[in-house]
């Protein structure tokens, strides 16, 4: 198959929809081999600062020397940035031969893997080719019933930042999502946890004493924030003085405290990771997508925020950089978005909205969003597109003015192209 033919295959109809449990990852990846059974994983859960966690966490043991695989979703420009090794995503060939080899196995199957089944399966597949010394993997929903969750005791079990989404699968409070997200706890694991509200510790504190597993909280009364740019973040996190994180949102600092205490627990299990390895590291992370800079005249900020707890941290980042100025949101978002909660923390920020409509069959039209938009008393303008409604949104804010892009992951690929056709 050619690479369009796999990104096809990949996305066929037949692969849609989830559903949960972990047979059918373990029935693809049992024809395969069990690739998994011969990897190293630290597997991250949580509702907020996933990506950015995983991605710390796989700049610093890539700068210790070993040989690391990272796995996320979605993807902001091609597909194969979901699966990359040291920083190098997986080639098109490589895509190609290694669908070639699942593809018998996978059409094989009464009860077809989903999309991110076949993913999760052709990814271990690919990290084993690879030799990677471990794997960072990040859950694509949930925990107890994603089809990562099939993997044995990881060296950590990571959890970031809980709160309301995807609540129709996981539940609409904050336990019941934290149990979800709990599910990735195995026997006799290290588990890291970001922490918070008490009820959401609780849930994990209970769910290790039954599984015998070692719990360890990110301690952020280590963390001492100095300032930020539109280009970094300088902390400490005793003992590591003046650390320099290219990532800007103002939640990123706790995101990268979580990452060292994960990686902590990694060196006192035996893995070789210096003081040095994690400065140099976290100085290095590429994250793309998340309070990303695309341009400075108007100030362009790309943000996949998309519930209630990941806006509210994006408003935080916006009046830490720009004060009282106001903000042209452009903004499109999934249909099942609680878009109300999300909107209460940036309406005070707002001069304008402009929406879209992101590329993805669950998303919600622009008209529809104006609609909703319109009662927060601020001007709405709908765009047929999103390279229109980045133009719309860069007019109205004018050179010296700023542009916030946010709703959804499942744009950002599209903003950005269209923000740099603009430059």
């Amino acid at each position: 198959m050619s690479y369009e033919e796999t990104l096809r295959y990949i996305h066929n109809v037949k692969w849609q929809g989830s559903k949960p449990g972990l047979e059918r990852t373990r029935k693809l990846l049992a024809s395969l081999g069990n690739p998994e059974k011969a990897l190293k994983f630290v597997h991250i859960a949580g509702t907020n600062g996933k990506g950015s966690t995983a991605a710390c966490t796989a700049a610093v043991l890539q700068q210790a020397g070993y040989r690391t695989g990272l796995y996320t979703s979605p993807y902001i420009l091609r597909f194969n940035e979901r699966m990359q090794v040291n920083g190098t995503h997986i080639t098109d060939e490589e895509l190609e031969q290694l669908t070639e080899e699942i593809r018998p196995f996978a059409d094989a199957m009464t009860d077809a893997p989903t999309e991110f089944e076949l993913i999760t399966a052709l990814a271990m597949k690919y990290f084993l080719y690879q030799k990677c010394d471990i794997v960072v993997l990040e859950v694509g929903m949930g925990g107890e019933l994603d089809s990562t969750n099939v993997i044995d005791t990881p060296e950590a079990a990571v959890i970031t930042a809980i709160g309301l989404d995807h609540t129709a699968e996981l539940g609409p409070t904050l336990t019941a999502i934290a149990a979800a997200k709990a599910g990735i706890i195995k026997t006799g694991g290290d588990v890291v946890i970001y922490g918070g509200e008490r009820e959401v510790e609780e849930v994990f504190e209970r769910v290790c004493k039954e599984k015998k597993a070692m719990l360890h909280r990110t301690d952020f009364t280590r963390l001492t924030i100095h300032g930020f740019d539109l280009n970094t973040a300088c902390f400490d996190f005793k003992p590591y003085k003046n650390i320099k994180l290219p990532l800007v949102g103002t939640y990123q600092p706790k995101n990268a405290a979580l990452a060292i205490t994960a990686l902590e627990v990694l060196r006192a299990k035996g893995w070789k990771i210096s003081d040095a390895d994690i400065m140099t590291g976290l100085s290095q992370v590429y994250w793309p997508g998340r309070f990303e800079v695309l341009m400075n005249h108007p100030a362009f900020i790309l943000d996949g925020a998309h519930n209630p707890h990941g806006i509210e941290a994006t408003a935080e980042s916006l009046k830490k950089h720009f004060g009282d100025k106001k903000i042209i949101f452009l903004v499109g978002v999934m249909a099942d978005k609680d878009v109300g909660g999300m909107m209460s923390f940036i309406t005070p920020l707002a001069k304008a909205f402009v929406t879209v409509t992101p590329h993805n069959p669950r998303a919600m039209k622009a008209e529809k969003l104006k609609e909703i938009l319109s009662v927060y008393g601020k001007p709405v303008t709908a765009s047929a597109s999103i390279p229109d409604g980045v133009s719309e949104a860069i007019k109205q804010a004018g050179p010296d003015g700023i542009v916030c892009a946010l709703g959804s992951l499942y744009f950002s690929g599209d903003i950005r192209e269209a923000a740099e056709s603009l430059k």
